[in-house]
This record gives structure tokens, sequence and C-alpha cells, in this order.
């Protein structure tokens, strides 16, 4: 294995031991020395890579967020018309928000972790800018009021977070009706509604 390919080795080998800890016990509970022991690394090895845990989490989160917004992305372009492709998305986000992994990871330690700031910045560069693209398409083609994107755009992402992380939360979650609910909300913001 040539040397650059061993470093990439040893990062990736580094993000999803992380990953998998943060996943079941949460940021707080993972130490540097359960993850360096668990990925066979070095600390130097580890500090070669990233400053320290919480580099290594933004790391994880980043994954993360990329994933869902891959999940997003291939259900919004298997639907139909625009419409359907927003549908799509938003339904494909709030279900891959059912994950435990992922609402661990994105939903309650990313801000917690990264801080507020800096957890919208990763989220907008992710699944914020495809829910804007949608959005903005919807308003060219008349299907959606003319109206300005951006408040329209955190308004939906905060309503899906916040129903994922009530997923998250709830001793019986009911995924069906969430998501009737937020075709509900959607449906409201149609021009014909």
């Amino acid at each position: 294995m040539t040397r650059a390919a061993q470093k990439e080795h040893t990062r990736r080998t580094l993000v999803a031991v992380s990953r998998r800890l943060f996943a079941a016990r949460g940021y707080a509970a993972v130490g540097l020395a359960e993850i360096v022991r668990e990925s066979g690394v070095t600390k130097g090895a580890l500090y070669h890579h990233f400053a320290g845990k919480t580099d290594l989490f933004r790391a994880v989160l980043e994954e993360v967020q990329q994933e869902v917004a891959a999940r997003v992305v291939a259900a919004a372009e298997a639907a139909g018309d625009p419409w359907a492709r927003l549908k799509a998305g938003c339904a494909a986000f709030v279900t891959a928000g059912a994950d435990p992994e992922v609402q661990r990871i994105m939903l309650i330690d990313g801000p917690a972790v990264l801080g507020w700031n800096e957890w919208r910045a990763i989220d907008e560069s992710s699944s914020a800018v495809h829910l804007a693209e949608a959005l903005t398409a919807l308003i060219d083609e008349g299907t959606i009021p003319a109206q300005p994107v951006e408040p329209l755009t955190h308004l939906l992402s905060g309503a899906m977070n916040e129903a994922a992380l009530w997923l998250a939360q709830s001793a019986t979650p009911d995924v069906a009706a969430t998501l009737s609910a937020l075709s509900r909300l959607l449906e409201a913001l149609r021009h014909d509604s």
C-alpha cells in the first residue's frame, strides 16, 4: 500500500470507528483513547489527521450530512415533476432523520458539539441547498406563490429537523403520521391549495 493510500485508510478507519462509537453512545461518552484503541492506530496518527475529538466529530457529521443529502437527492430525482420531487425529498429527509445514528450524530450531538452556527453552515452546504433549489424551481414555474426563498427554506428545514428530533424522542415514533403531516404542510404552500 502506498503512503498516500495508507494515510487515507487510517483517516477512513478513524472516521468509521468514531462514527460507530458516537452513534452508539454519544459524543460526550466517547474518549480519544477508546477511538485510537479501536481504530488500531496511535494517538499521533489521530492527531496527524485531526486537531482533536471535535475535529474528528466534524468529519463524522459531514459524512452523515452528505449521506442524508444523497438519500434526499436520490428520492427527489426518482419522483416525477418538480412538486413530486420536493415532496419525495422532504419525506426522504424525515425518514433518514428517523434513523437513530442520524438522529444522534446529525440532530442531537451536531449542534451541541459544534455550536448552532457551525452546525447550520454544514447543514446549509448539504441538505438546505437542495431544498432552496427545489423551492426556487417551484416558485419560478408558479406552483408556489412568489416569495423570498431563504426564509421559506429555513422554515421548512426547521420543521423537518424538529419532526426528526420529535421522532427520536418519542416513545412510540409514528413515521407514517409524521410524513402525512409533512405532506399536508407542503400542500399548503401550493398556489392552488
